[in-house]
């Protein structure tokens, strides 16, 4: 292996345009008028929005093993290395359950799970897997892990309901979520969580993908060549997740199915590829220059993309609980009130909605345009 790059274009760009696309799809102006892509699907299947999480996964996977890569040629220990990550880790969880908290911090019933949560889950199982295995060991353990919740889903026995069930709330998953945390778990589905402790196994295989895409990029192959590995791994991975698709569990984010997984790792593999060629790897310094000009503003979105996230999360959350007095006597929420005008637009109220996620995306740009022009980096 050779020393990490000192920073890759690339992957920031991919990191800031994955987080500007979840800051989109997070906040319509109304969530009942969505274009098809920009909501997940209703259960099995897929859209463009279900395509942001695994990637955001991804991305952190490669960041992961560029990381490690430096701190170990600045020789650090193994040991300290997985302490890092396990700090790491908490810090993400605690942010995300902090935000699950606000503004009623009702421990009783507040959801334990989400995005963050997940993130950090993902983030310290895999932590001894980047840390101690080989490249070699990495890929035993997606397999295995992949196999183990494939059995978990598929020949476990739901009370009642019987092994192999993938309807919503009762898969086998939902069962072990229930019963580790009935009455914490999404507050619009109650019964299963879209982010459960089951269904981060294979999450985390969404994570090491990426790490096994950073360990390509330590190697000393050529860049040229990297990008060439990067994108058959990538077709072979959409193969064999549409295979897994029709032989084996649907392709579903909700659960997130070995065929998601693959699936969407497929995706990442290919859109980072042309990421890593085009800001980073090809041959024309003309062309590089060129398109990482045209990928500054999200290479600026990509330095912040944690806190710009939950930055967002925060903000959406307020502008549902600040009510607003109306002339009537009505109370409005602050958020209604500034869709107001575009819902008053003569367009499409899907559009509309579109607009105003837009309009919120810029106001978070803005955010992370200023703390980049400072240079204020949140090092989470």
């Amino acid at each position: 292996m050779i020393d990490a790059p000192v920073r890759l274009t690339s992957l920031d760009a991919f990191r800031g345009f994955t987080i500007a696309a979840m800051v989109l799809v997070n906040n319509p102006g109304d969530w009942g008028h969505l274009h098809a892509q920009l909501a997940h699907a209703a259960w099995h299947g897929w859209t463009f929005t279900d395509t942001i999480f695994p990637f955001f996964l991804f991305i952190g996977g490669v960041a992961m093993a560029l990381s490690l890569g430096r701190l170990a040629a600045a020789g650090a220990h193994k040991p300290q290395l997985l302490l890092k990550l396990a700090k790491r880790a908490a810090l993400i969880f605690l942010i995300g359950f902090l935000l699950n908290l606000i503004p009623r911090f009702d421990f009783d019933s507040v959801r334990i799970p989400g995005v963050l949560q997940r993130i950090a889950l993902c983030t310290l199982l895999a932590a001894p897997l980047v840390v101690y295995l080989t490249w070699r060991g990495q890929a035993l353990a997606v397999f295995l892990l992949l196999a183990l919740y494939s059995v978990l889903m598929l020949l476990v026995p739901v009370p009642g309901i019987g092994a192999g069930n993938l309807e919503p709330g009762r898969d086998a998953g939902a069962w072990i979520d229930r019963a580790l945390m009935d009455g914490h778990l999404w507050a619009q589905a109650k019964t299963w969580d879209p982010e459960g402790l089951v269904s981060t196994l294979p999450a985390v295989c969404s994570l090491l993908f990426g790490v096994l895409a950073g360990r390509l990029l330590l190697s000393a192959l050529p860049r040229v060549e990297q990008v060439v590995w990067l994108m058959l791994s990538g077709l072979a991975c959409l193969a064999l997740g549409s295979t897994l698709d029709a032989v084996l569990m649907p392709i579903n984010k909700s659960l997130w199915t070995p065929s998601f997984c693959l699936l969407m790792s497929g995706w990442a593999l290919l859109a980072f590829g042309a990421s890593y060629w085009l800001l980073d790897a090809a041959p024309s310094t003309a062309l590089r220059e060129r398109m990482q000009r045209l990928s500054t503003p999200f290479v600026i979105y990509g330095m912040n993309a944690l806190f710009i996230f939950a930055l967002s999360g925060l903000i959406a959350k307020m502008l549902g609980l600040i009510q607003l007095t109306q002339p009537d006597g009505s109370q409005l929420a602050l958020g209604r009130l500034l869709y107001a005008p575009f819902a008053a637009l003569p367009l499409d109220p899907r559009n509309t909605s579109l607009l105003y996620a837009i309009a919120f995306n810029a106001c978070m740009f803005a955010i992370a345009w200023c703390m980049w022009r400072k240079r204020w980096f949140v090092k989470v």
